[in-house]
């Protein structure tokens, strides 16, 4: 079954609500989907026509950002050197997480509400798997760390970060310390 196109006006408004979106986030704001159709100048109806909670509307705002977490770990596979590849992977993740505060909150999240999320969500997962089996068997890395464990202290050093740095250069000089110290404690 495939679905009618959107209307223009449809389709302006959604990304009015998309743009209303990230703003919020980005200034570390909830989303309220009532505060967002006031600030997207739409009625509440149409907010909620387009996205029914706001964690629809948080996996849209970060549907560009775990797109392009999927495209680094493609081309991480496409290295050489698996160490390396590992490395540059992990280091544009931290770079996402700390200047796209929703890739943090989608990507801790228990579940996800919209099916582009949890196929990017799973694609990642899967990429980076193959990462790490290809640090595993070269000897590079212990072979008891698996993405389950480096998923949640990646949000650990992005969280550590923001909270031990007043503004982004700071931000991402930390944090690319604590990934350094934690890549140095995972070699074999």
């Amino acid at each position: 079954m495939t679905t009618a196109p959107m209307r223009r006006d449809a389709a302006r408004n959604r990304q009015r609500i998309v743009d209303v979106g990230r703003r919020l986030v980005d200034d570390g704001v909830p989303l309220q989907l009532n505060d967002v159709a006031r600030l997207a100048k739409v009625g509440v109806a149409t907010v909620y026509r387009h996205f029914p909670n706001p964690e629809a509307l948080m996996e849209t705002v970060a549907t560009p950002g775990l797109e392009a977490l999927v495209a680094h770990a493609e081309q991480a596979l496409a290295q050489d050197d698996p160490w390396q590849a590992l490395v540059d992977f992990l280091d544009a993740t931290l770079e996402v997480q700390l200047t796209d505060p929703s890739i943090t909150v989608v990507r801790s999240a228990p579940d996800h509400v919209l099916p582009r999320t949890t196929e990017l969500a799973d694609q990642m997962d899967s990429l980076v798997g193959r990462l790490l089996e290809r640090v595993h068997a070269a000897g590079i890395v212990r072979s008891v760390v698996t993405w389950e464990d480096l998923r949640p202290l990646m949000c650990g050093i992005a969280t550590a970060a923001q909270i031990h740095a007043d503004d982004q250069k700071a931000r991402l000089e930390s944090g690319s310390r604590y990934l350094s110290i934690m890549l140095q404690g995972m070699r074999a």
